[in-house]
């Protein structure tokens, strides 16, 4: 049987009587772990960390790596002003969006770094603020990632500015009279060692394009391994070869560049998990499936249903037994598509699990919730309210980080009309 990461039988009967389910619960042990192993990636000249703050934003763990000397990657504007909300400086937050906001100038004028994306995105900004200092994301013409839907490179992906369009972007930059100082580039999530090291040599011939660049961000996507039969990345193995070349670099050009890289997954996927209950049972015969039906889905825990993602899930039942039953278990949401435990690389495929026979309220812990899951998910479908967040203390002490919604917060800002 598979044993839980960090919630214990114990802590889970704690938690529910602290926050009721679902809740997801962090772990600061963990958090901190696994930002002193980012800390140490592998660099020549100076290491920029970035949390990919779209895996997670909740303040206090955007609190939490700020202390311990991370810098921050926000997709939006929206994220940028929610990190400053949380008290980050300005000086230690980049954007990278696909809609570049309308107060591009403003926000590099507070300290903001700004990569623009697309060559419409380098126009703006030289408009509102010619002369500025910015980065440019590259699709560099490789991608790579866990599923097709992880990608974000190579030729059907949107994501950054064509290699292709290199002389455009020049003849853009000297018009607005803008500096490169940092060149960008990001393949995809769960992505391939060896394709992540083809494309930082690839990246380094692009900042020899651009003579100003300084730094060069090499992105995240370091593959996590939330299954025991999956491996995740090194750290130290997949950043060695790069450092070398930064090393080459340098006795190449003369240019010594600081390294910038934004994990998310790596960060926080396995330092959080969801604390959820048999809410309901079913079987649909020998022929079928027993089914249990957990008192969360979709709308608190999407990857299943969207990549086929595999978590796993232990099970603490009340009555003490030795006996097993292969499960499908389920979401709560009026959708055969929310489906917990699908089949690997089907998300429409039916998987089951092998656990305890359990009886209706019973608790369920579902490993590896801790990234693009509380942040991404169809919030409020059915009108289930947003699942309570917990974080586990360093003495195992649990403190609610973010409240359990109310239903009326849902439809507190429709306005009735006369009819």
């Amino acid at each position: 049987m598979i044993q839980a990461r960090f919630i214990t039988e114990e802590t889970a009967i704690r938690v529910n009587e602290h926050a009721g389910t679902p809740t997801y619960v962090y772990d600061q042990k963990s958090l901190k772990k696994n930002a002193e192993e980012v800390l140490h990636f592998p660099n020549a000249f100076g290491l920029t960390p970035r949390f990919a703050m779209k895996a997670a934003p909740n303040a206090n763990i955007l609190r939490l790596f700020d202390k311990m000397g991370l810098s921050f990657d926000a997709s939006s504007a929206f994220e940028v002003k929610r990190a400053m909300a949380a008290g980050i400086s300005p000086s230690k937050i980049s954007l990278s969006s696909q809609e570049l906001p309308e107060d591009a100038g403003a926000l590099l004028e507070l300290g903001i770094e700004i990569n623009a994306c697309s060559l419409n995105q380098i126009i703006k900004i030289g408009k509102a603020a010619p002369g500025s200092k910015i980065g440019l994301r590259f699709n560099p013409g490789l991608g790579s990632g866990g599923t097709n839907k992880t990608n974000v490179g190579g030729p059907s992906s949107s994501f950054g500015i064509w290699h292709e369009d290199l002389l455009k972007v020049q003849d853009t930059i000297a018009q607005y009279h803008l500096k490169v100082i940092r060149i960008h580039t990001h393949i995809g999530s769960g992505s391939d060692p060896s394709v992540w090291q083809k494309v930082s040599n690839m990246s380094l011939d692009l900042v020899r394009k651009f003579p100003d660049v300084i730094a060069l961000n090499l992105g995240g996507g370091y593959k996590v391994a939330r299954m025991p039969d999956e491996i995740g990345t090194d750290l130290q193995k997949v950043g060695s070869p790069v450092k070398e070349a930064f090393i080459s670099f340098k006795e190449e050009t003369g240019r010594a560049l600081s390294l910038e890289i934004e994990p998310g997954s790596y960060l926080v996927a396995n330092a959080c998990s969801i604390l959820t209950k048999a809410q309901d049972m079913t079987s649909t015969g020998e022929s079928g499936f027993d089914f249990i039906k957990a008192d969360m889905g979709m709308t608190d825990l999407l990857r299943p249903s969207l990549y086929a993602a595999q978590h796993p899930i232990i099970a603490y039942p009340r009555q003490k037994t030795e006996k097993t039953k292969n499960f499908v278990v389920v979401g709560h949401c009026c959708e055969s598509g929310d489906l917990v435990t699908p089949l690997p690389d089907d998300p429409e495929g039916i998987g089951t699990r092998e656990l305890p026979e359990i009886e209706i309220n019973d608790l369920l812990v579902i490993d590896g919730a801790g990234a693009y899951c509380s942040a991404m998910s169809t919030k409020n479908y059915n009108s289930f309210p947003e699942a309570a967040e917990v974080m586990l203390g360093l003495e195992g002490e649990i403190q609610t980080i973010r409240k359990r919604q109310k239903l009326e917060d849902i439809y507190k800002n429709e306005i009735q009309i006369e009819l």
